[in-house]
C-alpha cells in the first residue's frame, strides 16, 4: 500500500526532478533547430546544385573556376576538366574546382 502511494506520487506530480530536466532541454533543442534551418539545408542544398552542375557540364561551357579564372570547357574527363582560357592557352584541372557557369551579365559586368 505503502509502495503504490509512492509510485502514485511521482507518477501524479511528484517527480518535480523530471519536468525540470525537460524544460532545461528545450533550449538545446530550438538552438539545434534554428542552427539546422539557417546552416545545415542551406549547404546541404549548395552541395546538390554544385553536384547537378558538375554532372551536367559539357563541351562549350563558359565557366568560372573557385580561383577566380573564366574559360571555355574544351574537353571532359571523368576526374578532370580541360579548359582554353586564352587563344593558346589550356589547362587541365579537376572537375569540382568549377565553380559556376558564366552568363551574358558576367560578360557584360566585365566590360564597364
Amino acid at each position: 500500500m505503502v509502495m503504490q502511494s509512492v509510485v502514485m506520487a511521482q507518477l501524479f506530480g511528484g517527480g518535480g526532478s523530471s519536468s525540470g530536466t525537460f524544460l532545461s532541454l528545450i533550449p538545446f533543442v530550438l538552438i539545434f533547430v534554428i542552427f539546422y534551418f539557417l546552416v545545415i539545408l542551406p549547404q546541404q542544398k549548395r552541395t546538390k546544385q554544385q553536384k547537378a552542375l558538375l554532372a551536367a557540364l559539357k563541351k562549350g561551357d563558359k565557366v568560372v573556376t573557385a580561383s577566380g579564372i573564366w574559360g571555355t570547357v574544351t574537353n571532359l574527363g571523368k576526374l578532370t576538366v580541360m579548359l582554353q582560357i586564352a587563344d593558346n592557352t589550356k589547362i587541365r584541372l579537376e572537375r569540382e574546382q568549377i565553380s559556376r557557369l558564366r552568363g551574358g551579365d558576367d560578360e557584360d559586368k566585365d566590360k564597364e
